[in-house]
């Protein structure tokens, strides 16, 4: 009784984390799924947007406004990894990470040299806090958190509507096609690590609220967790999203399960220094299950 009563309290909480890692989910879509590039820079990141937020908020600034601006940093960022692969011949994954090796030094910078800056919401205004995601009211992060879910699936599915949008799936699906098309691949690549970045920092800049600080390794695996709420989304919902939308919004349930999980395990009684190990398995078990499943049927037909 004790456990399952654990269990649910904890749920809130598991709920309000998946949809923040849900907008890192996204982010990590669009680079894994749509330009099928492995980049990971978003470790630096999600913490550029959260030590730029914190710090703006902490300077006086509006919190929405520190937000977009910690948007505009992850873009930054991004772009930057879109010029060491593109313009200096660099391998994405290679170019992804000596973007995370120098965000880790500029992120220092930016947390004025210390690893971590906290904000509280009794002295500053904030868009979320976790220390009302059990209460009863508009201050419940769960409702903000899923509206801006709703709107960003909603804004991006309409750009990716667009002839740039279109170009840049293009880009991802078939590059040789696309380039016989008048698409320059190039440019699109650059504006695709740069978007899914900002969504990221975007999503580090709400993180940081939620939980009341900014730490310049908040990051740490990031991209394995927003490759196991994609691999989970796809896995649990391929045949019924078929639309894009749908599968955007696939993705961030597949984070919320991803947390619901976690925080189950953790009520179970594993050591949370096992968290990684945990993370590692669950994205290896939703990555194999398509191909296991592939090998099944292939030896059911030969039968």
């Amino acid at each position: 009784m004790n456990l399952l009563t654990s269990i649910l309290n904890s749920m809130p909480g598991a709920v309000s984390q998946g949809l923040v890692w849900g907008t890192v989910a996204i982010g990590v879509y669009i680079t894994y799924r749509i330009l099928d590039i492995a980049d990971l820079s978003v470790d630096g990141t999600i913490a550029t947007g959260g030590a730029v937020c914190v710090m703006l908020i902490r300077g006086g600034m509006n919190a929405w406004i520190a937000v977009l601006i910690a948007m505009l940093a992850g873009a930054v960022a991004g772009l930057c990894t879109g010029l060491f692969h593109i313009k200096l011949g660099i391998p994405a994954i290679l170019a992804g990470i000596l973007t995370q090796l120098a965000l880790y030094s500029v992120n220092l910078r930016i947390l004025d040299s210390k690893s971590n800056q906290a904000i509280s919401v009794d002295k500053y205004s904030l868009l979320v806090s976790s220390r009302y995601v059990r209460t009863i009211g508009l201050n419940n992060p769960l409702i903000l958190l899923f509206v801006i879910c709703v709107v960003l699936i909603i804004l991006l599915y309409c750009f990716f509507g667009t002839e740039l949008g279109s170009a840049l799936r293009a880009t991802g699906a078939n590059p040789r096609m696309a380039q016989a098309q008048g698409i320059n691949t190039n440019t699109n690549i650059i504006i695709g690590l740069a978007l899914s970045n900002g969504l990221t920092a975007f999503a580090g800049a709400i993180l940081s609220q939620f939980q009341g600080s900014a730490d310049v390794n908040m990051g740490r695996g990031a991209i394995v967790i927003g490759l196991a709420a994609v691999t989970i989304g796809e896995v649990l919902f391929r045949k019924v999203f078929k639309n894009f939308g749908l599968k955007l919004f696939g993705v961030v349930i597949g984070a919320i399960i991803y947390y619901i999980v976690l925080q189950i395990v953790l009520a179970l009684g594993l050591n949370t220094n096992d968290l990684k190990l945990l993370t590692a398995l669950i994205v290896a078990v939703f990555l194999g299950i398509p191909h296991i499943k592939a090998n099944m049927a292939a030896r059911a037909h030969k039968d």
